[in-house]
């Protein structure tokens, strides 16, 4: 019982900060929209947080504007007069234009207003990059630092060449300087130099890693896929859950020595010497303080027994595993550290964006739902943590948005190019049949992206 309610309350955490996180986004987003349409003299009918079909939870009327919450959770919008959207308010297009439409606006005044949502999720991106920069600063290991190399949680990357213990030197032929970010350079490329032994060794990975990765991932419990490579060391059992092997005996500090009697001497060791073993309880030899001790211990229903190796990295530097370089940022230096930030996580988001359009990478496995982007939040509630995703989804939601889709921004922003290089404007039944069409498909991507979460029908 009192699993399961750690359980609940980190489920109950996460929901939580991805409901807040959406919400903060998506009215900025909508907001974007607002502030232009008002700028340009467009009326306003509505600015909602989440859908309203048939009621809202709250609302109320400012002006012309109706301000309001929707029952459904699933984004938000403004409805601007004179526009087709999601609204399909065809009787209203049917009428002459009037001047506080969006309709009877030049063509780039509305490319700005259909714009505005894009470029508010991008300046709030680097607003908030630049401000976590400028409050905690910026810790980076560098790749070359990591005494023992690196681990890994899936059994794929013996399979495409890796071995614990790498080090990365380079992928696709860039130098990688710091872990940071390295496992997902890793998944996306199709070669990498690792020094192993003392010597460079080139890997060349197949193209449907990633596919691969993702039809593995219900076997793992950690959505980490690099990390450096642990001596065998316990570390702290606070907030880590039930743990037989504390139950048992096995304390903070202790060095594990043997399991089942083959010695160990890193962490990744002795999973697959559990996995081995095929009684339900496992021979622990430990050096407590220069003393050797034996425990038996019960394992759990995953094979292992609730040791906890040492997450801290001030810990691990003084260790001598790894270093940390520490870079603290003024208030306007952190901006232009921001910009930079910015610009890097979305160069990588298109690079994996690139990667699922091609069937043959098995990377539109990966797309998910709501589900998918609460369990990359924090099991427990951090700022810096959630700052940071809420940044990285800001960069999301705008490049998302810019795509050429009818019933996302970049559908109209296509059109109204069209208009502005032509000369033309788009016939309105067009637009209608388009903006239908862009609704049907995204309806039918975000429930094959869900039942990816829950059903896993990309696998």
């Amino acid at each position: 019982m009192q699993l399961l309610a750690i359980e609940w309350a980190t489920v109950g955490v996460k929901a939580a900060q991805l409901l807040l996180s959406l919400s903060i986004l998506v009215i900025l987003h909508e907001f974007g929209h607002f502030i232009t349409a008002k700028w340009f003299g467009c009326r306003v009918e509505k600015f909602y947080l989440f859908f309203d079909p048939w009621f809202s939870v709250l609302k109320k009327k400012v002006g012309d504007t109706e301000y309001g919450i929707g029952w459904l959770p699933l984004g938000g919008y403004v409805k601007i007069s004179g526009m087709i959207d999601e609204s399909m308010d065809k009787e209203a297009m049917k009428l002459p234009p009037k001047d506080w439409e969006f309709r009877s606006k030049p063509a780039w005044q509305r490319l700005i207003i259909m714009l505005g949502g894009i470029i508010v999720n991008v300046l709030l991106a680097i607003f908030i990059f630049s401000m976590i920069l400028f409050k905690w600063g910026e810790q980076k290991v560098p790749m070359a630092s990591l005494k023992n190399g690196i681990a890994f949680q899936d059994s794929i990357f013996y399979k495409i060449g890796l071995q614990k213990g790498d080090k990365i030197v380079s992928v696709d032929g860039q130098k990688i300087e710091y872990l940071d970010g390295v496992e997902l350079k890793i998944i996306t490329s199709k070669s990498a130099v690792v020094e192993r032994n003392g010597e460079n060794v080139t890997l060349n990975f197949p193209v449907d890693m990633i596919g691969t990765l993702v039809e593995h991932k219900n076997k793992m419990k950690s959505a980490i896929l690099f990390e450096p490579r642990m001596p065998a060391i316990v570390g702290s059992f606070e907030g880590g859950g039930k743990s037989n092997a504390l139950d048992a005996g096995v304390k903070e500090g202790d060095i594990i020595k043997a399991v089942e009697g083959t010695p160990v001497t890193y962490f990744d060791e002795i999973g697959s010497l559990l996995r081995q073993t095929k009684t339900d309880s496992a021979t622990v030899l430990i050096d407590r303080n220069g003393s050797e001790i034996t425990i038996r211990s019960k394992m759990m229903e995953d094979k292992k027994l609730g040791i906890p190796y040492i997450h801290d990295l001030e810990k691990l530097q003084s260790l001598g595993i790894l270093k940390i370089e520490t870079k603290n940022y003024g208030f306007f230096e952190s901006f232009p550290a921001g910009w930079h930030k910015t610009m890097d996580k979305l160069k990588a988001y298109i690079d994996q964006f690139r990667l699922i359009l091609s069937p043959k990478t098995g990377a539109y496995k990966s797309l998910g739902g709501f589900k998918a982007i609460a369990n990359a939040f924090p099991a427990i509630w951090d700022w810096e943590s959630f700052w940071n995703m809420t940044a990285f989804l800001s960069i999301v939601l705008a490049f998302m948005n810019l795509l050429p889709i009818p019933a996302l921004d970049g559908g109209h922003v296509m059109f109204t190019l069209y208009e502005m290089i032509t000369r033309r404007k788009p016939n309105e039944k067009i637009l209608e049949y388009a903006q239908m069409a862009g609704m049907i498909l995204l309806l039918l991507l975000m429930v094959y992206a869900n039942a990816n979460d829950w059903l896993g029908w990309g696998k």
